[in-house]
């Protein structure tokens, strides 16, 4: 009881301090929950943290308050969900509403403007690293499908400027068949292993 106690509380406030420093958005707000969660608790590794980050980007809404539920539910279920969803929304929605009471005063100010223009320029630098990352955990692999999936994705943006919904949905698609084909493989080399003992 009080290890779940325990681990419920660094959920909380975790995501808590996550969402009130971070800011720019999910795609800044996640290597910061990898470090958290992956290297400081060691609670997930980096295989399944990229699951996490791949099945929030495909879903509507807020991605980072997608990856912190994903993770919360992980590892505490219903109620780590519920927590980690209440400390990732409780600082932006006061941070929001007392920024919309000053917007009107300060959004000419032109100190204002250059600090917003330089906060751009270091998020764009947090999602390059982000990506950079992702891909080299790809290539890492040497696995062909995922490497031509990430290639042809590209290439959609890219060249045929396709919908993410397209794209999304074809790299699923191709996930799971190779998951399916992985597992049928896995499961005939137990059965020939068994018949061989026999």
């Amino acid at each position: 009881m009080k290890k779940e106690s325990r681990i419920l509380w660094k959920l909380f406030t975790s995501t808590l301090y996550l969402s009130t420093f971070t800011f720019g958005g999910g795609y800044v707000i996640l290597p910061m929950m990898e470090k958290k969660f992956v290297e400081d608790f060691e609670w997930i590794d980096e295989e399944e943290m990229l699951d996490l980050i791949s099945i929030s980007q495909s879903a509507p809404g807020s991605m980072s308050v997608h990856a912190s539920v994903l993770i919360g539910y992980r590892m505490a279920g219903l109620i780590g969900a519920l927590v980690t969803f209440t400390g990732t929304i409780i600082p932006p929605f006061i941070i929001m509403n007392l920024l919309s009471y000053i917007y009107g005063a300060v959004r000419g100010n032109l100190l204002i403007g250059h600090l917003l223009r330089g906060m751009q320029a270091g998020i764009v630098a947090i999602i390059v690293n982000l990506i950079y990352k992702m891909v080299a955990r790809i290539l890492k692999k040497k696995k062909i499908i995922p490497i031509a999936t990430l290639f042809l994705s590209l290439a959609g943006i890219f060249i045929f400027n396709l919908n993410i919904i397209y794209l999304l949905l074809f790299a699923g698609t191709v996930g799971a068949i190779e998951t399916s084909l992985a597992v049928k493989k896995e499961d005939q080399k137990v059965r020939n292993s068994q018949e061989a003992k026999r």
